[in-house]
Parts: C-alpha cells; structure tokens; sequence
C-alpha cells in the first residue's frame, strides 16, 4: 500500500509539473500580445483549467491512456518508473525552454516500462503494449500540430477578409477582448485533455495496488485531484517556454493570437471528443505556424520550428529509455 500512495503522489507530481511545463501553452500568445500581464494569464488559464472538471464526465482521454499497456503487464513498479521517466524529461526540457509534449513523455514512459516487464518476463516487449492507441498517439504527433495549423491558417485568414477595411486601432482592441475568451477556451481544453492523461494513469494504479477491483468506476478523487494539480501548476508558471511560443515562432498580434488559440481549442476539443490524448503544445504551435503562414512563408521562424520538431520526435523514445533503466533498478527492491 505504500508504493501505492508513492504512486499516486508522484502521478499528482507530474501532473503539477505538467502545468507549469504546459502553461506557455495557454498564455503565451495572450502575453506576448500585452493583452494580460504574465501574472493575471496565469491566473486566467488556471481557473479554465479546472473549471474543465465540472464540465468534462466522459473521461475517454483518461480510458485511452490506461490502455496503453495490457493489464498482464502492469505493475506498480511499472507505473512508478514511467512516472519518474516523465517528470524527469519534463523538467529537463523545461529547463532548456523546449515546449515537448508532457502528454508524450507520459505515455512514452508508461509504455517503455511496460515493455522492459515483459523482456524481463521472457516476452515480447512490443505484445506489452496495445498497439492501437500507441498508433493514434504516435500519428497525432503530426496530425495534431497540422490540423491546428490548417484551422489557424483559416481562421486568420477569414478574420483578416472581415476587418480588412475596419480601423486598425479599433479591430486590435476587439480582438484583445476576443483573445481573453479564446485563451481561456485553449486553458479549458488543456485542462480537459492533459489532466485526464494523469486520471488514467492513477486509476490503473489503484488497480495494479489491489485498492479497486478491475473495470470499478473511477473515485471522484481522482478527477478533483488531478484537475485541481494541473491548475495549481498553471498558477506557477513556465516563463522559459512563453518565450519560445510567444515569440520565436513567429511575432504575433491580438488578431493572430485569438486565430491560434481557438484553432489550437478546437483542436483540442475535437481530439477530446473522440478519447485520442494529443499534445497542447504541439497542437497550438501548428497554430501558430498556420497564423504566421497567413502574413508569408517567411514569417515562421523553420530553424526553430524544426528544433521543436525534432524535440517532439524524441520524446517518447527518450522517456521510453529512461523508464526501461528505472524499471530495470526499482524492480530490484
């Protein structure tokens, strides 16, 4: 029962660490446009953050997540090295300012566990873990970040057409208005969609832990703890990344900071909609390449995008080798 409670305390963990890493996601366009100061966006983006938990029932995200790997392979062992694999590439890329997938760096570490038991088991390491939500994870690392930039792009492109012959002055003070709505729709679905990421983990956990029978409905502490845990990191902050979303991807405008984050909110809606767990910061930087794509190609900045490219690549490849070594230390004891 202890490493239980160790479990789900570092799952909590993670999911606060999730929050700050991720919170440039829901502020950086809203900050760099002025619109709020830095500490009033975190506020913001924390409150739609958990209002997402009075409104969100479904938990198909979180359900998608715990089937990750097969249940004859997951162990509280498992879950714990996947856990402490995550929080530490989570922390590594924020401290180097690189907006990687939190969502990704979980799964990756869950599902390179799960493989190690099974190697250890005398068992295949890819039959540990379901292939089919692997494989919609793995193709929404690209099909998330171009959906959210074809939206952005129409979305700008539509909102320039209709203001075009308004007054600049004029338009940039409706669309700071708009941005509050759209920055705290973009918090609310980050909210929906990662916290329910940790909600899987803790209920295979209390599994795993002997302390729910398979297929028991989830305790309504979970959801409250870990909305509540994303909120709170959302709070704290993340201002390394802000900068790289907020500005070196493209120079934004309250015009073009409204088009991303509601393309990056319905994204994010629509993936939640149908269970498939896809990264915030993906999704809303293909929005705000698709903004920038509006004014001409040469208005992203490549050289840093195909870093964060190649950052999202190696995510959970990487978070995948770190749960492998812990697996293979924490089983020992």
């Amino acid at each position: 029962m202890s490493l239980l409670v160790i479990v789900i305390a570092l799952a909590i963990c993670f999911d606060f660490i999730n929050g700050f890493h991720d919170a440039a996601n829901s502020i950086a366009t809203v900050v760099s446009t002025k619109v709020l100061s830095p500490l009033q966006a975190v506020l913001w983006a924390a409150a739609f953050n958990f209002l997402a938990y009075f409104l969100l029932k479904d938990h198909k995200v979180a359900a998608t997540v715990a089937k990750t790997v097969h249940e004859q392979f997951i162990t509280l062992d498992v879950i714990l090295a996947g856990l402490i694999a995550a929080i530490t590439w989570n922390l590594i890329t924020w401290w180097f300012g690189i907006p990687s997938s939190s969502s990704h760096t979980l799964i990756g570490g869950f599902a390179g566990a799960g493989m190690t038991n099974a190697m250890f088991m005398h068992q295949s390491a890819l039959g540990a873990i379901n292939m089919g939500p692997i494989i919609q994870i793995i193709a929404f690392i690209f099909l998330a970040p171009f959906i959210g930039s074809f939206i952005g792009f129409a979305i700008n492109a539509a909102m320039l057409h209709i203001c075009k012959n308004a007054k600049p002055s004029k338009a940039e003070v409706w669309f700071k208005r708009l941005q509050l709505i759209s920055s705290g729709a973009l918090s609310f679905a980050h909210g929906g969609n990662d916290a329910q990421k940790v909600m899987g983990i803790i209920y295979i956990s209390m599994i795993a832990g002997g302390a729910l029978p398979a297929k028991a409905d989830m305790p309504e502490w979970i959801p409250l703890a870990c909305y509540s845990a994303i909120a709170l990191g959302t709070m704290s902050g993340g201002w390394k990344i802000v900068k790289t979303m907020g500005t070196k991807i493209t120079k934004v405008s309250p015009l073009e900071g409204f088009s991303a984050e509601t393309a990056g909110a319905v994204t994010l809606f629509v993936t939640e909609k149908f269970g498939i767990p896809v990264s915030t910061t993906h999704t809303l930087t293909g929005s705000i390449i698709g903004v920038g794509l509006t004014k001409r190609v040469s208005a992203v900045r490549w050289g840093v995008t195909i870093n964060l490219i190649w950052a999202w690549i190696i995510t959970i490849p990487i978070s995948a080798l770190i749960a492998a070594a812990v697996f293979a230390v924490v089983r020992n004891f």
